[in-house]
């Protein structure tokens, strides 16, 4: 009991506390009722600061987000564009290349009559142009009636012919390489020769008699002996002699008429193409 009587004597004055400031708050709001409330008016000037210092920082966070998440969506946008115009650019390109590719076959065949001899049109698909080795790769073999000893060519002229054939692809020689020869002859004297790979980029036709006519510039062609390359093909073009007084034959260089460094596309004849 002698406990509780302090602890009552407390929350009395706490009451009498509350009720006093309340009393105080009326008074000072009935004074005031005419403009802002006093008390109010405190509190205002005192948080005022504080309240424009929380604002501002909200408002740069907001920004900030803002800003993060129209980059974060503009990134996105610009992926997808970017993918869009690669997706573009790719079919434009294989639009272009199948364009090239109609152009390199129409001139290939151009020349060729339906009637003539049948034929396939086959892409190169490798190269082994070694120091000792001329020799391209193709994609037509047996299962397209490509066999051995087929003249391959160029709407330029001759380029080889088939030394082995698999199913799906074959492997030509150049005449360029040195185990390669063509009968041939000159298409205006119609003297005649052997035109051989050197290992380079040049051929030389041998066995033609010092007493021929021959200029620079005279077409070489095929003969349409040995059983390989038809009549009438072009092989390439004298670009120089060399007549030695001593011998039987000229030294003559042949530059190929076609680029064989540069194919892509190429006309394999077919089986009954030898002419006599």
């Amino acid at each position: 009991m002698p406990n509780r009587r302090p602890q009552r004597k407390n929350f009395i004055g706490f009451l009498a506390s509350i009720l006093i400031f309340s009393l105080v708050l009326m008074t000072i709001n009935v004074r005031y009722e005419k403009s802002s409330l006093f008390f109010e008016s405190i509190v205002v000037w005192l948080f005022s600061p504080i309240q424009n210092l929380l604002t501002s920082a909200t408002s740069s966070i907001s920004d900030v987000f803002d800003h993060y998440i129209f980059l974060v969506q503009a990134s996105k946008e610009n992926d997808r564009l970017l993918l869009e115009i690669n997706l573009l650019s790719k079919k434009n390109n294989e639009l272009l290349e199948r364009n090239k590719l109609l152009e390199r076959t129409d001139n290939l065949i151009e020349f060729l009559d339906e009637d003539e001899r049948p034929f396939v049109i086959a892409k190169v698909i490798g190269y082994d142009a070694t120091q000792w080795s001329k020799v391209i790769f193709i994609n037509r073999g047996t299962d397209h009636e490509v066999q051995k000893n087929s003249s391959v060519m160029t709407n330029a002229g001759v380029i080889g012919h088939v030394i082995h054939s698999s199913p799906n692809s074959s492997k030509v020689l150049l005449i360029t390489d040195s185990r390669s020869a063509v009968d041939s002859l000159f298409q205006e004297t119609r003297e005649s020769g052997i035109t051989v790979g050197t290992g380079e980029n040049i051929c030389e036709m041998k066995f033609v008699p010092i007493s021929a006519k021959v200029n620079l510039g005279d077409k070489v062609i095929s003969s349409g002996l040995g059983g390989v390359f038809p009549k009438g093909l072009v092989v390439g073009t004298v670009v120089d002699i060399v007549k030695k007084s001593q011998e039987l034959f000229q030294d003559i260089m042949v530059a190929p008429s076609a680029d064989l460094s540069n194919i892509e596309e190429v006309i394999v004849l077919l089986s009954n193409q030898v002419e006599g």
